[in-house]
């Protein structure tokens, strides 16, 4: 049998020790199905004494993930740290620079500094890998650089942020508010430390500059992605979107446009008969639009110990067998920079208002809808509060820039509280 493929692990978090896991338990199965032994030589974390649940001590233990990097006896360099500088950034440098392959689930750092790191291990033949950093244990990465290769990509959309869609599926389920259900999503621990890259669409939108750069050729763009958090969105939306035959999803969307590439990570009204309408709970869902293929739904676990490492260990084993692919499914002096376009397709959209209870309050909104050359399709509205009432209002298709002109123009009328929520309707 050929030379053992030998790892340096630095990050002994969940994921970092359910790659321990799988290597130890399952080590004759990998060495069958990728032709060599896959073996540990060196791990990294930051407290070498901590109880983690599994021996660790036939692995030489580095405190400086960068020495790891560097060792002579590591092959390919598997950071599981997290973050896009510090640390993880470093060592990750000082691999490539060491002459060695990487594979990763940091969505963060590539997101901020995919580009230069692609450059610099293609230049010296060597490789990026990082499955697990998109939707966990769903293999879209691969679907995308491999199974769709052959595809001029339409489109990429997908839940990928499997916090939100908890809490978006139990206030339906449970008719909890949204301060409810995040309280108890905390309880559980699935919120990140700094609860906002979950609810605030940061991390699901690292996840998706990623899959549009592979999708459509393009040099990474986080900073261009519109980002829109569920924080806004109420028990009084979910029900009435309920009532309209949608449900709310913070759904991630990228296309090529005629204006540029459009990437967002925003709340949206989906069909509740769609299969996005009917993901429930903590999965991710990922589809994929080619024009010969047609669409492409991959569901699954997007986070946890087993569904990470073992999209880790897919990305190992490729490297084992000597498959190699440019990190971002072409060669990254290839990848164009990609105009930037905000919401350029048009789509209705839901409008919730809080209108003053007073004559011609409703025709102040009207008109200025119409002045933005927006067109109403459903109107209703509920039950008084005081001194105003609740309205809602969805749209026929408009662009997102006549929608802003107009949500300018309500804040003028006096008869407006508050700020209106637009969710867009999204076609699936």
């Amino acid at each position: 049998m050929s030379q053992p493929l030998r790892l340096g692990i630095a990050g002994l978090g969940t994921v970092g020790i359910g790659v321990v896991k799988i290597i130890r338990n399952h080590a004759e199965l990998l060495a069958q199905r990728t032709g060599r032994p896959i073996v540990i030589t060196a791990v990294s974390a930051r407290s070498k004494g901590k109880d983690r649940g599994v021996p660790l001590g036939d692995y030489a233990w580095e405190d400086d993930p960068v020495a790891l990097a560097r060792r002579e006896d590591v092959d390919v360099f598997v950071e599981l740290m997290g973050g896009s500088e510090g640390a993880a950034k470093d060592a990750t440098e000082a691999a490539i620079a060491s002459g060695k392959d990487v594979v990763t689930a940091n969505k963060a750092l590539l997101a901020h500094h995919g580009q230069a790191l692609a450059l610099a291990a293609e230049a010296t033949g060597h490789v990026i890998r990082f499955e697990a950093a998109v939707a966990g244990g769903i293999p879209v990465i691969k679907a995308l650089t491999e199974g769709l290769a052959a595809n001029e990509i339409g489109r990429v959309m997908g839940v990928m942020n499997g916090t939100c869609n908890y809490i978006l599926t139990r206030m339906e389920n449970a008719g909890l508010t949204y301060e409810e259900a995040f309280n108890e999503a905390d309880g559980l621990g699935y919120l990140e430390a700094d609860p906002n890259l979950d609810v605030g669409g940061i991390d699901a939108g690292h996840k998706l500059s990623l899959l549009a750069a592979i999708a459509f050729g393009t040099q990474v763009d986080f900073p261009s992605v519109e980002l829109e958090g569920i924080g806004a969105i109420t028990i009084e939306d979910i029900h009435q979107a309920a009532d309209m035959g949608y449900k709310i999803k913070l759904l991630g969307v990228a296309q090529m446009t005629g204006r540029g590439l459009e990437q967002r990570m925003s709340p949206c009204l989906v069909p509740d008969t769609s299969p996005l309408g009917q993901l429930q709970g903590g999965t991710n869902m990922v589809v994929l639009e080619g024009d010969s293929v047609g669409q492409i739904v991959l569901r699954g676990a997007g986070a946890g110990e087993g569904p990470t490492a073992s999209a880790v260990m897919g990305d190992v084993m490729d490297i084992a067998r000597g498959f190699r692919v440019s990190t971002f499914g072409q060669p990254a002096t290839t990848l164009r920079k990609a105009r930037a376009a905000r919401a350029a397709v048009p789509a209705p959209y839901y409008l919730r208002l809080q209108l003053q209870d007073k004559p011609g309050a409703l025709a102040k909104v009207a008109r200025v809808l119409g002045e933005a050359g927006i067109s109403i399709d459903r109107m209703r509205q509920y039950g008084h509060q005081d001194t105003t009432a609740p309205v809602l209002i969805v749209t026929h298709k408009t662009t997102r820039s006549s929608l802003d002109e107009a949500l300018s123009g309500m804040a003028t009328t006096g008869v407006v509280e508050g700020a209106p929520v637009a969710i867009r309707i999204e076609s699936v």
